[in-house]
């Protein structure tokens, strides 16, 4: 018996601390962080410029993933290194959460 509680109670200690990292990012306060992101990437995460990705609908993690590398320099552009730069890592979590958040439809051709 005890090793099933133990079994359970280490379940869901596990299960709080994966859902910690998803909890600590706001999409609204990323809505508010986007002014500069908008230039390029568009008011709604679409671009209209063919240098820039659009960023709507994209993966969380990925998002986040590519803001460190630029902040870190691990990535090159220079547009996004000067911006990234100044971003921190609350900063970085909730634009992530943001363009994430967005729904896009894709319909084919």
């Amino acid at each position: 018996m005890r090793t099933i509680n133990a079994l359970a109670f280490a379940g869901a200690f596990l299960s709080l601390l994966a859902a910690a990292p998803a909890d600590a990012a706001d999409a609204r306060a990323g809505r508010q962080k986007i002014t500069s992101c908008q230039a390029c990437h568009g008011l709604d995460g679409l671009s209209k410029n063919p240098e820039a990705p659009n960023l709507a609908g994209q993966i969380e993690g990925y998002l986040l993933k590519a803001l460190k590398e630029y902040k870190s320099g691990e990535r090159k552009n220079e547009s996004m290194n000067i911006v990234a730069k100044d971003l921190s890592e609350q900063d970085m979590a909730d634009i992530a959460a943001y363009y994430s958040s967005i729904q896009i439809d894709v319909l084919p051709p």
